[in-house]
């Protein structure tokens, strides 16, 4: 897959059932997007998971978004 120059996220049907992952690895774009998002730095995870790069990070990010505005609307539910 190469979807707007995101050529280190690999879909494999064969990889965790086929979630996005970086290069073909265990590590799927969303536990990298959680991580981030629960307040780990880049180089924490970077030091966590040594076989990824600064780039595998910042493309997962990429690869998040594009997938949020290729979704349709749907409202959220008011609290």
């Amino acid at each position: 897959m190469d979807i707007k120059g995101l050529d280190r996220i690999t879909l494999d049907p064969n990889i965790m059932c086929g979630k996005p992952t970086i290069r073909n690895t265990r590590v799927t774009v969303g536990t990298v997007v959680g991580l981030l998002a629960s307040g780990c730095s880049i180089e924490e995870i970077l030091d966590s998971y040594p076989y990824l790069e600064r780039d595998d990070i910042q493309q997962s990010l990429a690869f998040a978004a594009w997938r949020l505005s290729e979704e349709s609307d749907v409202p959220l539910k008011s609290a």
